[in-house]
């Protein structure tokens, strides 16, 4: 393959951005100009010399404009091999001519579906002749060549410039790839939307969960959307990828204020954290610290820097170098409590002048700005590789309301006792399993990761609390009079029995137990007051 002399080019756009600029350097450069609809009067608009399509064809656009370009006349054009003499001979026979560069973005399925369109017009935006005239452009990129995004004109003029009007086989090769990439990820967004509808936008409760459907193949469309200078350790290479089918709002989304780029490890905490922080939307002032993707302190609080106090006094040893999420505006008072400890990341849905110029003396502080919580209770799925596959699952967003806890023990938790148990279980769920976590007064006492067995994550829980009463020279650790939560049962009585002695007097926990009744037992005899949510949050 050699360089190719770009002489007829056929330009069908969806998007229109920088459509005139391209028609009008094309044309300088002495190239033809065919296309369809919208496209040939943005053109003509301009002061352009169009060739409809309908004139190559010799067939008008019909059906709405659904058949126009799916003729022998275009994909001939397109498909011919210019060095094969049958080929050649074909062409002349039937009067077609070459087409040498095609410019194509598709009807904008994805952002229709995204803005929650009725199902007809949905329909309407699955593009067939853009598909059919990108493919057959790109597999016949020895001689033709396949433009699918606006951002690449620039390079296509400076190839057109640097080689008297024609395109490199480099060039060429790459387009064609990029154009097979948008095609898979086009047809993806379909498969995926005829498979699941709006399971990716909505929430969706237990029952739902139960009846979504698996399909036999799962096509995936992600775009990268920035390539990370690292992954989980040095030896790895990384990138962030963000779905291309949906509209999603996240870490990736954010806007970044200062600092150095993100991590793999930056952006796989700062994530824990802004879900967990979302849980709190609309509520009181939260703060959230994260470690190594697991909470190592969280409260509410009448103000944020309240709650910053109180986030920070959980574990203030972990602390040190982690994430910090916030559910509202970022201010300054708050701003300043922070900057007193390193912090790799903050994340904020706002973040305030005063905020901003606080951080600004800390050049490697990497600042967020969301705008918007993520939905906790949203659809979606997860995923994760394995050796030999990858395991799919429904997202957890499951979610048991204060009303629908059953008491267990001979004493029901106080008003002040339940309260305290719906914030540590909001808590518990994000934690690494085993995940036991305090909660006294709207903040975390200790909270206990990933330990092996229930009762190692209690007793770990109740050290941190201890070395935070040292700390801070209080007269107790505040898991005395505090509420627990586990994200599972307790298999065993041992660990409530831990938590009991770390001074807990509340429980909440899913049950399920063969052996609830001897759990129950233990806690009666211990005092405490027990719920069951009826709904475990393992998290691995």
């Amino acid at each position: 393959m050699a360089d190719m002399k770009i002489k007829r080019a056929l330009l069908s756009v969806s998007d229109k951005s920088g459509l005139a600029e391209l028609g009008t350097a094309l044309a300088s450069r002495g190239v033809e100009l065919v296309s369809t609809g919208g496209t040939a009067r943005t053109l003509r608009d301009s002061g352009l010399e169009v060739r409809d399509v309908s004139d190559l064809t010799g067939f008008p656009e019909m059906m709405d404009g659904r058949v126009k370009t799916l003729h022998p006349k275009v994909h001939g054009g397109l498909l011919a091999l210019r060095n094969n003499e049958e080929h050649v001979a074909a062409m002349e026979s039937h009067e077609i001519g070459a087409i040498d560069l095609v410019v194509v973005n598709l009807y904008p399925f994805e952002a229709t579906v995204a803005k929650g369109a009725e199902r007809a017009e949905i329909i309407e935006n699955i593009d067939i002749g853009g598909p059919s005239m990108v493919r057959s452009a790109a597999k016949n990129h020895g001689f033709v060549t396949i433009l699918t995004d606006a951002a690449d004109y620039d390079e296509l003029l400076e190839e057109l410039d640097a080689n008297d009007g024609a395109t490199s086989e480099a060039f060429r090769i790459r387009m064609a790839g990029k154009a097979y990439a948008r095609t898979a990820a086009y047809d993806a967004a379909i498969a995926n939307w005829f498979a699941f509808g709006d399971a990716f936008t909505r929430p969706l409760g237990a029952e739902a969960l139960k009846a979504t459907p698996f399909v036999e193949t799962m096509p995936l469309a992600f775009k990268r959307s920035d390539t990370l200078r690292y992954g989980e350790n040095p030896h790895q290479s990384a990138a962030v990828y963000v779905p291309q089918a949906v509209s999603a709002a996240g870490v990736p989304q954010a806007a970044q204020l200062q600092g150095k780029a993100l991590s793999y490890n930056n952006l796989n905490d700062a994530d824990a954290a802004l879900e967990l922080a979302a849980e709190f939307g609309g509520g009181d002032p939260a703060v959230v610290i994260v470690k190594h993707a697991n909470p190592c302190g969280v409260a509410q609080g009448g103000s944020l820097v309240e709650a910053w106090d109180a986030a920070l006094k959980c574990d203030s040893v972990s602390a040190f170098g982690g994430i910090v999420a916030v559910n509202t505006e970022l201010d300054g008072a708050t701003a300043e409590q922070i900057a007193n400890i390193f912090t790799e990341v903050i994340i904020a849905p706002k973040v305030s002048a005063e905020a901003r110029e606080i951080f600004a003396k800390k050049k490697n502080l990497r600042v967020l700005e969301c705008g918007t919580l993520p939905d906790p209770r949203r659809g979606g799925f997860m995923m994760k590789t394995i050796a030999g596959g990858m395991l799919l699952q429904m997202r957890d967003n499951g979610a048991v309301p204060q009303g629908d806890l059953k008491v267990v023990t001979k004493r029901a938790p106080t008003e002040q006792e339940l309260k305290d148990c719906m914030f540590a279980w909001t808590v518990a769920r994000h934690v690494k399993s085993n995940a036991i976590v305090y909660a006294k007064d709207g903040a975390t006492a200790g909270i206990g990761a990933g330990q092996m067995n229930r009762r190692d994550s209690a007793r770990i829980a109740a050290i941190k609390a201890v070395e935070a009463a040292e700390t801070y020279e209080w007269s107790e650790p505040r898991t005395v009079g505090s509420a627990v939560a586990s994200d599972a049962f307790f298999p065993f009585a041992d660990g409530l029995i831990s938590a009991a002695e770390a001074g807990a007097t509340a429980v909440i926990q899913p049950g399920g137990s063969i052996r609830d009744e001897k759990v129950i037992a233990a806690a009666d005899e211990a005092g405490l007051a027990m719920v069951f949510t009826g709904m475990r949050h393992f998290r691995h």
